[in-house]
């Protein structure tokens, strides 16, 4: 029996055990199957249960809260908020430079917009300050902005005209300026001229008060003037000078003519000397 299981005995076959395994052997193909058992249960599970299973292990075995765990969402963004603080009125070759993920999305919106007519807000005119922005495919369709008043308050579709605004803008610091078009109603004509018209009407008005200004000083110049030169005879006359006796000689002699003249006009004669 010994020959046959010696020629049975295959060359890569262990002998037989005639003795019991060791402890350390049992434990070792017990953990074995446990971590068999383990992964597959783990495989099975999406990525949010497993997460979900990982942190009540943790909170188990090392102790804590769920509420340590809770991921914060004050600095969470969604696809809107990216494109409003990357979105820009106008996109030059320059702003294309170093393009982000957040520039790249806010870059497509924009060239879905439709950039022929312009919404406008005149909710500000007042302190002459309006805010335009491009239209949406939906407007288009219902002809807001050009069928329409493009007052976004205003659904007017009578007397509307056609401006060629330049709008000056601030963006991330920089001063720009874009030529867009409006379609507005007389209603609203107004407020986009308003307050063009009350500058020109201020500007004038202070144009007005500076001649009026100048015309007064000019003319307390030249009374100054005339004074001055009054003055440079009567009191800044010197005797010894020839000047001042020349003077003295008109003046004789214009009182020997006022007194030949009298004496003519007594004796019947209209003439004088």
């Amino acid at each position: 029996r010994e020959g046959k299981d010696e020629l049975l005995q295959k060359p890569f076959q262990k002998g037989k055990h005639t003795k019991v395994a060791h402890k350390n052997v049992a434990a070792h193909e017990w953990d074995r199957e446990e971590a068999r058992n383990r992964r597959q249960h783990l495989i099975s599970m999406n990525a949010f249960e497993r997460h979900k299973k990982f942190v009540s292990d943790y909170i188990l075995y090392y102790g804590g809260k769920f509420e340590d765990f809770r991921r914060s969402m004050s600095k969470d963004k969604t696809d809107l908020d990216v494109v409003r603080e990357n979105h820009r009125f106008l996109w030059r070759e320059e702003d294309e430079e170093d393009m982000t993920w957040e520039k790249e999305l806010a870059k497509k919106y924009y060239d879905k917009l439709f950039k022929e007519y312009c919404i406008a807000d005149l909710s500000r005119y007042k302190e002459n300050k309006f805010g335009f922005r491009w239209r949406i495919e939906n407007e288009v369709i219902s002809g807001k902005g050009q069928f329409h008043c493009g007052n976004k308050r205003c659904e007017n579709k009578e007397g509307l005209k056609s401006w060629e605004v330049n709008f000056a803008y601030v963006e991330r610091g920089e001063k720009r300026n874009a030529l867009v078009k409006l379609r507005k109603c007389q209603s609203r004509t107004g407020h986009v001229t308003e307050v063009t018209v009350k500058k020109r009407r201020r500007s004038k008005e202070n144009m007005d008060k500076s001649v009026l200004k100048k015309s007064k000083s000019s003319r307390k110049q030249k009374r100054k003037h005339k004074k001055r030169r009054k003055g440079k005879y009567i009191f800044n006359a010197n005797p010894a000078s020839k000047h001042f006796q020349d003077m003295e000689l008109l003046e004789k002699h214009f009182i020997v003519c006022l007194c030949l003249t009298w004496t003519c006009f007594c004796g019947g004669v209209l003439y004088s000397c």
